[in-house]
């Protein structure tokens, strides 16, 4: 116990370092988007910019101004889409629990599709039909959840924003100062995120979550090798999946039948335990970002992967 109780320090310091890290990646795209957006703002052309895509997200039940926090994510990550939200909520009318939910899980479906898409690419699997797959399937599944929730009349209270949008009082320096607070609150949210993560791993909850996932890839068809590679990609992310997928490919331990429907499930449901804990600072719940979406995967894959051994079976003359 005296052992454990002297090494949290340097584990502290550690995380905080790694989260220091992180955020450095991060802020380098963060901090010009921030920028960029208070220019359009300014400008007035916020507007114009989302009227393109408000057909879109007029589908899915959220304001037209939420196309602008998909689209970043698309484009970028999460962080950057995060920001981006906090700065446009002022424009918006309130988003319910409901709303932030079916934004949150979108984002989460299909977000960094350029790089992510570059790492499925390098496993053999297709750029485009892994960038078009977790499009489509964002909106399919932003569609399907505006529905349900509707329907049975959920998550209808007002989402909590714990990412709060910088103060507006038309000043360059209270706008700079609320917005180096949420860089702030996001040092914080990684720093937790990573020390969770590391907490989790040391008490064997992953190991126990990859444990009971396993028997669903296995049915699906996913088998051996990739099977347990692609719950760490579910787990861990789609970097350390895709790469794991990428190393046993070269080295044969992983049949490239099984090569396609593991990146498409780790495309469409990857860090599934920090995402889902990152989506609550705009208020989502995990009955969409966690749940939803990851039976959702696990549908649309198994029924690729039943097309695709359809397609692949030899026909009777």
């Amino acid at each position: 116990m005296d052992i454990a109780l002297s090494s949290l320090p340097r584990a502290a310091r550690t995380v905080a370092l790694d989260a220091a890290k992180i955020c450095l990646d991060l802020f380098k795209v963060m901090v010009p988007i921030l920028i960029g957006v208070k220019i359009l703002k300014e400008l007035g052309w916020i507007s114009y910019l989302a009227k393109p895509l408000a057909p879109l997200m007029s589908l899915v039940g959220l304001p037209p101004e939420c196309g602008l926090t998909w689209a970043t994510a698309i484009a970028n990550n999460l962080y950057a889409a995060l920001a981006v939200h906090a700065a446009l909520v002022p424009d918006m009318s309130p988003l319910t629990i409901a709303q932030a939910t079916v934004i949150a899980t979108m984002m989460l479906i299909a977000h960094n599709l350029f790089v992510e898409g570059a790492i499925a690419k390098r496993c053999g699997v297709g750029f485009w039909g892994q960038a078009g797959l977790r499009l489509v399937c964002a909106m399919a599944c932003g569609m399907l959840l505006n529905a349900v929730f509707n329907a049975f009349g959920l998550f209808t209270d007002p989402a909590p924003l714990l990412f709060t949008p910088a103060a507006d009082d038309g000043s360059l320096v209270t706008w700079g100062l609320g917005e180096v607070k949420n860089l702030g609150m996001i040092y914080v949210v990684i720093a937790c995120l990573v020390g969770l993560m590391r907490a989790l791993d040391a008490l064997g909850v992953t190991r126990l979550f990859e444990a009971a996932l396993l028997p669903f890839l296995r049915l699906m068809g996913i088998g051996g090798g990739a099977a347990t590679i692609t719950v760490i990609g579910l787990v861990m992310g789609l970097a350390y999946g895709g790469g794991l997928i990428m190393h046993d490919v070269h080295k044969g331990k992983v049949e490239r039948r099984d090569v396609f429907p593991a990146i498409s499930l780790m495309s469409l449901s990857h860090a599934i335990i920090e995402d889902t804990l990152l989506m609550y600072l705009i208020g989502a719940t995990m009955w969409g970002t966690f749940v939803g979406r990851l039976l959702f995967s696990l549908l649309v894959v198994a029924a690729l992967s039943r097309l695709a051994a359809g397609l692949s079976r030899p026909r009777l003359a």
